[in-house]
């Protein structure tokens, strides 16, 4: 079981997740766009260690502390099979567009998943799905009775499609994936209010009409 706290950062308001492993202590932290002092305080104030920063696509706004993060920290970057290029290209990243944001220095992931793939956190596993759409390298993380949707799933809403990569498709298809996920789930999004997955089938536009 792990439990998740919430943080706010970059000036698009990204969701930033610390999860801690309730048996173990062992903490990871998803999409840390940049750098939160509350976060850094909440790490350094937990008993456990913190061995993953988990990316869940390449956009600016959710990887621009994340190599940092690992470094200070000594953890082990986690993220999806085609991420790579995102991590090393600032006009794919975005960053290059935004004044308000320094340039990412080229990096790596440590730990690569392609679909299905698990790993644990803890004594908790946590399986990666792909969910291509809003960008080709997108994917969710599910564990417990948790999606960590990224930019793929938003409450009553989704991830744009008009960036490099996306492809409306490709979204439409990953919608349907969650959508026929057996049970319900909460939902946690990369920007906005949380949900569950029960509410988005019925009140999400996309997700409505598959």
């Amino acid at each position: 079981m792990i439990d998740i706290k919430i943080f706010h950062v970059t000036m698009l308001f990204t969701n930033c997740y610390l999860l801690t492993d309730i048996d173990t202590d062992n903490m990871a932290v998803v999409d840390p766009g940049a750098k939160s002092e509350k976060l850094i305080s909440a790490i350094n104030s937990a008993k456990g260690e913190l061995k993953y920063v988990i990316l869940t696509h390449g956009h600016y706004d959710h990887i621009g502390y994340a190599k940092k993060l690992a470094d200070l920290y000594g953890a082990k970057i986690v993220c999806g099979s085609k991420s790579s290029d995102f991590f090393n290209d600032n006009i794919l990243n975005h960053s290059a567009f935004h004044d308000d944001f320094d340039d990412i220095k080229p990096f790596f992931g440590d730990i690569i998943l392609s679909d299905g793939d698990t790993f644990n956190l803890g004594n908790t596993e946590i399986t990666y799905i792909s969910t291509p759409g809003h960008t080709i390298d997108s994917g969710c993380y599910i564990f417990d009775n948790n999606i960590i949707a990224g930019d793929t799933l938003f409450c009553e809403s989704y991830g744009r499609t008009d960036l490099p990569t996306g492809n409306d498709m490709d979204m439409i298809n990953s919608i349907k994936r969650l959508k026929n996920l057996e049970g319900d789930y909460n939902v946690l999004p990369g920007h906005g209010n949380l949900s569950t997955l029960d509410h988005e089938r019925k009140y999400n536009p996309l997700m409505r009409r598959l």
